[in-house]
């Protein structure tokens, strides 16, 4: 029976190692290499560095009508973000008229907001003030490389038109194309009453597919693809508040985190050891497996590590220690009370299970609603803390009470001082 208790628990002790020097260090698998789990999980706005930015519609719309404006808004910005090629981005409205984006790990910022906020309505527009289609007749958009008059390729943009703008663009070039004057064969090309390229019609473009020329660089072409397929804004949206955060003091707030959580760790494991002797031994590799399982389900699930976050996982760690110290107190209590070791132990996971539950449950709904009702770094502790108190009930409860009747096993019971009476 000790043979067997001895190999399980070295078991155990193994996987823990062998989890923290993986998650510190990284490993190679087959020729793959997977990062630690420092560089592996996501990080916010506040650590990775990034940009938020309020916005507020410049409308007197209201009820029914407003929120749907809001909605359509915030639907296009979203499709708007998603060329940028961000991670994760947080978009929410809050209140009436706001609309909050936050965007982490950008590396041109400004760019990001000048893309954001503009209203992004296109216009093809003949030389008589005629409007000839728009963003809407747009079906598809991409970037495409074309010689120009001096035979060097640059990006244009190219655009697919629906059946009723490939009709109407063929019309208005047919029209242009027959113009003896240069002045009078231009269709300007319009984006939010700015003037982006005038080319001269030479033929009719009869296929439905024009093009966007303006000496662009790549990124800017980029751009521009991205504000038409997103669409226009359905309201002009003015910027309130902005916020860059660089990278730098966000990834030293991130360090020092680190550096803070793991001194907290070894406190935390001196403490129980000292106080409980085996049971704290037991405590410590608990959490062990906590932050293993933690840290395992951010990065499975692709959580965003915030410094609230880091919070919340703070405060769901002190949850786990109070849990142990519950159950050993109530198994001290036993011993004292002249029962033997292995039943002090049943009874005192049954008499502390109830107040265990209550706490964590407790905190568990407080966690769901901060994450369902919370924006920004109010989400990001609430879903930490979520993730922190399953963890903790899963290693208080089960994992402890385990280990505990392995470590009974091992050293016979007799000598109730090793289990902290």
């Amino acid at each position: 029976m000790k043979s067997k208790s001895i190999i399980i628990l070295l078991l155990i002790v193994a996987v823990l190692s062998g989890a923290a020097y993986f998650g510190v260090n990284g490993v190679e698998i087959g020729g793959v290499k997977y990062e630690s789990a420092k560089n592996s999980i996501d990080l916010g706005l506040d650590l990775a560095g990034g940009v938020y930015v309020v916005l507020e519609a410049n409308t007197d719309a209201s009820g029914t009508e407003l929120r749907q404006m809001m909605e359509e808004t915030k639907a296009i910005i979203s499709k708007r973000v998603d060329g940028l090629g961000v991670s994760e981005p947080n978009i929410a409205i809050e209140g009436d008229k706001r609309i909050r984006i936050e965007l982490a790990g950008l590396s041109d910022p400004q760019e990001a907001i000048e893309l954001i906020g503009k209203t992004a309505l296109l216009q093809f527009v003949t030389p008589e003030g005629q409007v000839v289609i728009t963003g809407k007749n747009v079906a598809d958009t991409k970037v495409i490389f074309q010689k120009n008059d001096l035979g060097i390729e640059e990006p244009v943009v190219s655009l697919v038109l629906n059946e009723e703008g490939g009709s109407a663009f063929y019309q208005a070039t047919s029209e242009l194309s027959q113009k003896t004057e240069t002045q009078d064969r231009i269709m300007y090309i319009v984006l939010d009453g700015e003037v982006i390229s005038s080319p001269v019609v030479r033929d009719p473009i009869a296929d439905g597919r024009p093009v966007i020329s303006g000496n662009f660089q790549l990124e800017e072409a980029n751009n521009l693809t991205t504000l038409i397929r997103a669409g226009a804004l359905p309201v002009e949206m003015i910027e309130l508040q902005t916020s860059v955060i660089g990278p730098t003091l966000g990834l030293e707030a991130y360090e020092r985190s680190i550096l803070a959580g793991a001194v907290a760790l070894m406190l935390i494991f001196l403490f129980m050891i000292f106080v409980y002797r085996i049971p704290g031994l037991v405590a410590s590799m608990a959490l062990g497996v906590y932050v293993t399982i933690v840290v395992g389900v951010m990065i499975g699930i692709n959580v965003k590590l915030t410094l609230p976050g880091i919070a919340g996982l703070v405060l769901s760690i002190g949850m786990a220690v109070d849990a142990n110290v519950l159950i050993y107190e109530r198994i001290r209590e036993e011993l004292h009370a002249g029962k033997t070791l292995r039943v002090s132990i049943d009874r005192g996971f049954k008499r502390a299970l109830t107040s265990i539950m209550d706490a964590n449950i407790t905190t568990l709904i407080a966690g769901i609603v901060l994450y369902n009702f919370g924006i920004g770094p109010i989400k990001g502790f609430g879903v930490t803390l979520i993730i922190g108190i399953v963890a903790s009930i899963l290693t208080a409860v089960f994992f402890t009470k385990y280990v505990l009747i392995l470590m009974a096993n091992l050293t016979g019971g007799k000598n109730t001082k090793l289990y902290g009476a």
